[in-house]
């Protein structure tokens, strides 16, 4: 036998390290009346995470404009923001709506909240009044802190009676009035439970009114186990160890999920955590080389714009201690996961609110070798592929509906037990996105309500866009259905191009009809050096391109 043959595979290590006695252990639970498989290993609540986390000091925890936070501070602002909420007569289960850009606040106020038994409510810094309101109103929480661009029209729509704290503005009371003097004391008495609620997230949905995902201790510590098993497989296969100091650049918002846990697996990690007042690739790799970071996380136009500023800047040594570059939030150009690979190695993260992120993941010399598919479930998880119409199982390489089933899952929708009722089935959350899974390998096609049916033929727009982004000189598409009088719907695309680089619009709808079909060549193209409207957590505003397109 050959060392390959007798080498572990992936799937090997992976029931090593999750079976019985494995530092990742898995057994059978039933939470909240559904069967699960749970991890039973390491802390099972984020105070027993804080509590235990073996990170000296003196480490470097959050970097942020040129201000530095080490762990030990850390561990004092927690504790003193613990007493503190507790003196605002804060009690387990109390809400704490939190509204800030990625400053280094973010991470001492919420586990602050969470040694304390109370729940986290980010609200997105990019919404206006009208949504705000919207999630003050609807998660009730009991204090609201928002930095000094946002705490005004915050206090407009919070009740009298609810404190707004403003971070990084001169309003009364500020943070720094919150947080007084910084002493390391006793946590709270009180401890939380696995299942109690951590979190509540609104869905950056790009139509309706934003639901709130209730998450649970459980859910987020899944999330870390989930990471952590795939750094060891990582170490098993290719024999190459971790970062000794893990450094992250977080591009990802922190009221957003990804953000969120990326912030708790870095704590938990004892890694460096960079974050930037906005983006800048110019600043990115500035930030990057001088702290020697070994992580970027962020939206697939993140990780294309950093890579094209260091190739148009000669600035690759900025990134020669990258060892992985994270991406998730919306689909993945094949052709971006080819570049990044020589830089440091990709990784693709699939996962919604209601997953508590990463629910599949799909890295290394795997993601290579299938860049247009997210990876394979964590172990915990179970997948369904689904007819929406029936709701049959189809077998593997049919398209339906991706449903998931596992310990990351939320446990509904906030004061919403319709939209919960719809959502989640019997344990199993329905994606609403429409996929296909091939021995265990997930790909997703398409959002359920993303399909142009033209003349009662699915066009599945991520393909149509994957294929726009193959042509050289295009550096974002977004493909959309528009009414047509006989077909009902007609493929229509938006490409962005680089200046002076304007693709051939026979030369596209050629691509496309060759690679996918015909009846999935866009008819109309709008091509435009402006960037494509996204949300705050990078997912293209389709309705927005669709009202422009259509009114010529």
């Amino acid at each position: 036998m050959s060392i390959d043959e007798a080498a572990p595979s992936r799937t090997d290590v992976i029931a090593e390290l999750t079976g019985p006695g494995g530092a990742f252990e898995l057994a059978d639970a039933v939470v909240g009346g559904i069967p699960l498989r749970v991890h039973v290993t390491g802390p099972q609540t984020l105070r027993e995470a804080h509590e235990t986390l073996a990170v000296p000091d003196d480490r470097p925890f959050t970097v942020y404009a040129g201000e530095r936070v080490t762990f030990g501070e850390h561990r004092a602002r927690v504790a003193t923001l613990a007493r503190r909420f507790a003196d605002h007569g804060l009690e387990p289960g109390d809400r704490v709506a939190v509204c800030l850009r990625n400053y280094p606040e973010w991470p001492a106020l919420c586990w602050a909240a969470w040694v304390s038994g109370l729940v986290v409510v980010p609200l997105n810094a990019w919404w206006q009044a009208g949504e705000l309101a919207h999630a003050v109103a609807d998660a009730a929480p009991r204090l609201v802190v928002a930095d000094g661009e946002r705490s005004a029209v915050l206090r407009e729509v919070t009740p009298d009676d609810v404190d707004v704290i403003t971070v990084r503005g001169d309003a009364s009371p500020t943070f720094a009035d919150l947080l007084g003097d910084v002493v390391l004391q006793d946590l709270p008495e009180h401890r939380p439970e696995p299942d109690d609620d951590a979190f509540i997230l609104y869905t950056s949905g790009t139509t309706g009114r934003p639901k709130g995902a209730v998450g649970t201790h459980r859910n987020l510590l899944t999330d870390v186990a989930n990471r952590r098993i795939g750094t060891v497989v990582t170490q098993r296969l290719t024999g190459v160890a971790p970062p000794g100091r893990p450094g992250t650049l977080l591009a990802f918002p922190m009221f957003h999920v990804a953000g969120l846990c990326a912030m708790v697996n870095a704590t938990l990690a004892g890694s460096v955590l960079a974050t930037l007042y906005r983006w800048d690739a110019r600043d990115a790799l500035r930030v990057i080389g001088t702290e020697r970071l070994t992580t970027v996380a962020g939206v697939p136009t993140i990780a294309s714009d950093l890579l094209r500023v260091a190739e148009t800047t000669g600035s690759h040594e900025a990134l020669a201690g990258l060892v992985g570059i994270g991406m998730g939030g919306a689909p993945i150009p094949p052709e971006l996961v080819r570049r990044a690979a020589p830089v440091a190695a990709p990784s693709n993260g699939y996962g919604l609110t209601e997953t508590t992120s990463g629910i599949a993941f799909n890295t290394g010399e795997d993601y290579l070798a299938a860049p247009d598919a997210v990876g394979r479930a964590v172990a915990s998880a179970d997948v369904r592929v689904v007819d929406p119409a029936s709701g049959t199982d189809l077998p593997d390489g049919e398209v339906g509906e991706l449903w998931f089933r596992g310990p990351n899952i939320v446990r509904g929708y906030w004061n919403a037990p319709e939209a919960t009722a719809a959502a989640f089935v019997d344990g199993w959350f329905r994606t609403g996105d429409l996929g296909r899974v091939d021995d265990g390998v997930i790909r997703v096609v398409d959002r359920l309500k993303d399909v142009v049916i033209r003349g009662g033929e699915n066009v599945y727009c991520a393909a149509v866009e994957a294929e726009l982004l193959e042509v050289d000189g295009v550096l974002d598409a977004a493909v959309i259905g528009i009414p047509h009088p006989s077909y009902g719907e007609e493929v229509a695309a938006v490409v962005v191009h680089a200046p002076g680089r304007v693709p051939d619009e026979d030369a596209l709808r050629e691509r496309v009809a060759a690679r996918i079909a015909a009846f999935a060549a866009p008819t109309t193209i709008r091509t435009t050096t402006e960037p494509l409207p996204r949300n705050a957590v990078g997912k293209v505003l389709k309705r927005d391109l669709r009202d422009t397109v259509t009114r010529g």
